[in-house]
C-alpha cells in the first residue's frame, strides 16, 4: 500500500502553479450587457478623458472664484449675467472678471470660470444683474476634465470582476464590447459503490450524491461552467473512461472520493495511466481534506477531492479556486470580515486547520462561535457562516482575539 507524501497547503499551491502555470484559459469578446460577473481578460486603457470637459456638479452660476471673496448677505458681490449654458452644447462664451453664466448640473463650464456658486446663494436683480451672497473657493463645485479618468490611464485592471459599476465605466469609455475570460470548464465525477443519484431509490447502505451538487453550485458561483457530472462505481476501467471524457470536454476534472490509500481507491492510478506528469501531490496537511490528489493527464488538471462534503468544498476553495484566480489575476476576491473569537480552540499540530464558525452581532461587535460536526455532515456547511484558518505553526485560537472570517 502506498502512503501519503503530505505537503503543506502553500507547497500544494506552488506545485500546482509549477505544473499548470503555463495553462491558458481562453478568452472571448462579449457585449458589456452580457458581461456582469465575468472576469476581465485584459487591462482597459482609456482613450479619452472622463469627463471630456469641465462640468458643474450643481445648478448655479459659473464665475471667477476670486470675484466672490468677501461676499455676504449684507454685502453681496455683483455680476453681469452673460446668459446660460444649454445641456449637450459646447460653450463659446468666455467668462471675464465680474461676469457670470448660469450652468445646470452636468453642464459645461465656460472658459475663464473657475468655480460654481450654487443658485441658492444668488439672487437675480433682473435678466442682466446677479447678486452673490456667499464666497466660493477655486474649482468649487466643478469636476475637472479627466478628474474621473485620464486619457491613457488604466481604468480597469485585468482580473477585475465585472460589476454594474464596472459596466458603467466601460460605457463611459464608449466600449460596447469587452474581452473576458471564458468560463473555466469542469467535469465532476462522484465515486463509490454506495453513491446514488437523486432519482434513485434510497436503500439501506446507500448514500445520495451530495458532492457533485454542492460542487456544481460552487463552480457556478465561482464563474465556471460544468460540462458534465456523473457517478462512477468503484471500478478502475469505468473511472478511467469518465476521466478521459472529462479531459476532452473540460479544463479541470474533479473526482470526488477515491483519493485515500484504500485498496479500492483508483484515482491516483487512473491519473497516472494517462500521458502526462501524473500525480504530483498526494496528501495535503490540511484539516479537513488531507487525502487530496493533484495530477496531470493529457495536459489537463485532474483533482482528487476527499469524499466528505465539507472536506471537498474546503479543498476546492483553498486549492482549485485559488489557482483559477491566480491564473486570471484576480486579487482580494474572497468575502471576509473580522470577528472576535468567542471560544478557545486547539489546532492539529503541523496541519492548517479550517474551522467552521457562526457569526453573531452583540453590542455592535461581531463574534464567532464554532460550528462542530464531522466533515461528512453537510449541515456543518449549511449551519455555518464561514470559516477561520488556523495556520500549521499555531497552537490554536484564544477567546477574545480578533480573526478574519472567510464567508461562505
Amino acid at each position: 500500500m502506498d502512503f501519503f507524501d503530505v505537503v503543506s497547503v502553500g507547497e500544494a499551491r506552488e506545485r500546482l502553479m509549477e505544473n499548470f502555470g503555463e495553462y491558458e484559459f481562453q478568452t472571448e469578446e462579449i457585449s458589456i450587457l452580457e458581461a456582469t460577473d465575468r472576469i476581465l481578460a485584459e487591462d482597459i486603457h482609456s482613450s479619452i478623458n472622463v469627463p471630456e470637459f469641465n462640468r458643474s456638479t450643481v445648478d448655479g452660476y459659473a464665475i471667477k472664484s476670486k470675484d466672490s471673496q468677501g461676499a455676504s448677505e449684507s454685502v453681496p458681490s455683483l455680476f453681469n449675467i452673460l446668459g446660460e449654458v444649454k445641456m449637450g452644447e459646447a460653450v463659446k462664451n468666455s467668462i471675464k472678471s465680474g461676469e457670470a453664466m448660469y450652468v445646470p448640473t452636468g453642464g459645461m463650464i465656460p472658459q475663464g470660470a473657475d468655480g460654481m456658486v450654487m443658485v441658492e446663494y444668488t439672487e437675480k436683480l433682473d435678466e442682466e444683474n446677479l447678486m452673490v451672497y456667499k464666497p466660493i473657493s477655486f474649482n468649487e463645485n466643478i469636476i475637472l476634465k479627466g478628474d474621473d479618468i485620464e486619457i491613457g490611464e488604466i481604468a480597469l485592471k485585468k482580473g477585475r470582476k465585472i460589476t454594474p459599476e464596472v459596466v458603467g465605466v466601460l460605457a463611459a469609455l464608449g466600449l460596447s464590447k469587452v474581452n473576458v475570460y471564458k468560463k473555466p470548464k469542469f467535469y465532476v465525477i462522484s465515486t463509490g459503490d454506495e453513491i446514488i443519484d437523486l432519482d434513485e431509490k434510497l436503500e439501506l447502505g446507500k448514500i445520495r450524491d451530495i458532492n457533485s451538487y454542492t460542487l456544481y453550485s460552487t463552480i457556478v458561483k465561482l464563474g465556471g461552467e460544468v460540462t458534465g457530472k456523473t457517478i462512477v462505481k468503484d471500478d478502475y476501467e469505468l473511472l478511467r473512461k469518465e476521466v478521459e471524457k472529462g479531459i476532452i470536454i473540460s479544463d479541470i476534472v474533479l473526482i470526488s472520493g477515491g483519493s485515500s490509500v484504500g485498496t479500492r481507491d483508483y484515482t491516483g492510478k487512473v491519473i497516472n495511466s494517462f500521458r502526462g506528469k501524473g500525480v504530483f501531490v498526494h496528501g495535503i496537511s490540511i484539516k479537513p481534506g488531507k487525502p487530496t490528489i493533484l495530477g496531470e493527464g493529457k495536459g489537463k488538471l485532474i483533482v482528487g477531492l476527499p469524499g466528505h462534503p465539507v472536506s471537498s468544498i474546503i479543498v476546492f476553495r483553498t486549492i482549485v479556486e485559488e489557482y483559477i484566480h491566480r491564473k486570471m489575476g484576480i486579487v482580494d476576491y474572497k468575502l471576509k470580515t473580522k470577528a472576535i473569537m468567542d471560544f478557545n480552540f486547539p489546532s492539529s499540530p503541523g496541519r492548517e486547520t479550517y474551522q467552521m464558525v457562526k457569526l453573531e452581532e452583540r453590542d455592535g461587535k461581531v463574534y464567532a462561535t464554532p460550528s462542530f460536526g464531522k466533515s461528512g455532515m453537510i449541515t456543518l456547511l449549511s449551519n455555518s457562516d464561514g470559516y477561520i484558518i488556523i495556520k500549521a505553526h499555531e497552537e490554536g485560537i484564544y477567546k477574545g482575539e480578533e480573526r478574519e472570517v472567510y464567508l461562505m
